[in-house]
């Protein structure tokens, strides 16, 4: 029998850490120069070493304003000369047109950190803005959608970042901090209370590592074999709507339950209507189409 109901929503703390998301800034931007740059920019050299460059970023359509730490960091890591500000801020709504940063410094620099520094902006942009959308599609229900490890490799992080940008929240950041019980996890522990039984000795000896116990189900038998066995965060995974309704009525408030599989901007609305408390959608951070931005410098 697991021993306590964990909270809905457990990688908030490490989310928000200021020293884990400057740490992983800089790594993150180390590597996307490292991959771009190399040992140096041959192009940049066409410029003279004493040029003085001016920039600015615009929107080309609505969204969500994702990524300024790293586009910051760019430049920072390149030439510490280079000056960015904004006129936003992550997680604002911007328009067509609009004018989201100006940039000064060595005209070598910003050439060098253009790229690296809009594929940051734009990709976290359109994760965020991807987030806000399906936040707003099930806003005034008790539902939260939320990440999944579906990432790109090395930005799960930033993209998870992201998400919260968007007005979504975050499932467990790996397969270290939390506990996530499938299928064949179960077919090897012999049975549901079997699994869980065996992930509380787990969590028993992670000192304190593991954030939560979560257990996969397909059915509503295997749901209050779940229930039975002392769940308390439950994955319906692709149950129907009328199933998902069940379930949060056999449930009765016991057990958090998350629905999951193949949820689209069309049916997230549905989902939420059942009564769940979270909605897991891989598409948030996997099928990703970058926010359109265009660095324009100035003569």
């Amino acid at each position: 029998m697991l021993k306590s109901a964990p909270q809905p929503i457990v990688t908030e703390t490490l989310m928000d850490s200021a020293h884990t998301l400057a740490a992983e800034i800089k790594r993150n931007v180390a590597a996307a120069l490292a991959e771009d740059i190399g040992p140096g920019d041959l192009t940049a050299q066409l410029v003279p070493a004493s040029a003085v460059g001016h920039a600015t970023v615009i929107s080309r359509e609505d969204a969500v304003l994702c990524g300024t730490a790293w586009f910051d960091a760019v430049f920072r890591q390149l030439d510490p000369a280079v000056r960015v500000v904004w006129q936003a801020a992550d997680g604002e709504r911007v328009q067509p047109g609009q004018t989201l940063c100006a940039i000064e410094g060595p005209a070598r620099s910003l050439l060098s950190g253009e790229r690296s520094a809009l594929n940051f902006l734009q990709l976290l942009s359109g994760v965020a803005s991807k987030a806000r959308q399906y936040a707003d599609r099930v806003a005034g229900t008790r539902a939260q959608v939320v990440d999944t490890r579906k990432t790109i490799p090395g930005l799960r992080l930033a993209q998870k970042y992201a998400v919260k940008c968007g007005g979504g929240g975050n499932h467990r950041i790996g397969l270290y901090d939390a506990i996530l019980i499938k299928e064949n996890h179960i077919l090897a522990a012999g049975s549901i209370a079997g699994a869980l039984a065996a992930a509380q000795r787990i969590v028993d000896g992670a000192a304190g590592r593991c954030q939560f116990v979560q257990i996969e189900v397909e059915s509503l038998a295997e749901l209050r074999a779940a229930l039975a066995a002392g769940a308390r965060m439950v994955l319906l995974d692709n149950m129907s709507l009328d199933d998902m309704r069940e379930a949060v009525a056999i449930a009765d408030g016991s057990a958090v339950l998350e629905a999951s599989g193949n949820v689209t901007l069309d049916s997230v609305r549905g989902i939420a209507e059942t009564g769940v408390d979270r909605i897991s959608i891989g598409g948030l951070t996997k099928d990703v189409r970058a926010l359109d931005l265009s660095m324009r410098f100035q003569g």
